[in-house]
Order: structure tokens, then C-alpha cells, then sequence
């Protein structure tokens, strides 16, 4: 909630407080934010192996980017499905399938990147 006590740099302070307590959550309580943070962990890992471009690194680090924040939002509006009708309902279970589904177009770009990254370096 907006303090209105709190000037621009002090809210901007707070904001920042909400984003990381956010991002801390969805680490630590989303399995799907696990797994795809984990792989983003193995790619930048990779990407040192393999000594990849500055231009692959800007690359993968935005495709990277794009998964988490589409996996984020996709929790987001599943959680808020969720609390606003929790038992089944067609229509939420269509506004969650969608979601879903930005997601993995997310994740299926991101995997076609490294496979455009990588595959020319094992060969």
C-alpha cells in the first residue's frame, strides 16, 4: 500500500523491497519457477564453457528473461484465479490454460535460442 508520507526515492525503495520479496517467493515456493531457474543456472554456466559471443550472451540472457517473467505472470493469474473462484469453473480453466500456454511459447522460443547457440558449438 501507497504511503503518502513517502517521497519518490523512498517509495521507489519500497517498491524495489516488494519486487525482490516477490521474486524470493516465487523462487522459493514455485516449482515451475524452480526448474526454469535452474536451467537458466545451467545455461549461463554453459555459456561460460563455451565461451559464447557477447551478442549470445544478450541473447540467451533475454531469453532467459522472457521465460521467468512468463512463468511468473502465469502463476500470478493462476493464483488469482484461484483465490477469486476456487472450485472448478470452466472460464477460469480456460484463462489458466491460456497462461499456461504463454508460457510455453516462452519456453519453447527460449529452448529453439540455445539450440541455435549451442548446436554449432558441439559440432
Amino acid at each position: 500500500m501507497k504511503n503518502p508520507n513517502d517521497g519518490f526515492v523512498k517509495g521507489r525503495i519500497r517498491s524495489l523491497k516488494f519486487a525482490l520479496k516477490g521474486a524470493y517467493l516465487l523462487l522459493t515456493t514455485e516449482h515451475s519457477i524452480m526448474v526454469q531457474f535452474s536451467a537458466g543456472i545451467a545455461v549461463v554456466i554453459l555459456g561460460f564453457v563455451k565461451h559464447i559471443s557477447p551478442t549470445e550472451w544478450m541473447i540467451q540472457l533475454l531469453a532467459i528473461g522472457m521465460v521467468l517473467v512468463a512463468e511468473s505472470l502465469n502463476t500470478g493469474i493462476e493464483k488469482l484465479s484461484d483465490f477469486i473462484h476456487p472450485d472448478y469453473h470452466k472460464k477460469i480453466g480456460f484463462i489458466k490454460d491460456i497462461s499456461a500456454g504463454a508460457a510455453t511459447f516462452a519456453a519453447i522460443i527460449a529452448f529453439i535460442i540455445g539450440l541455435i547457440i549451442y548446436i554449432p558449438k558441439f559440432t
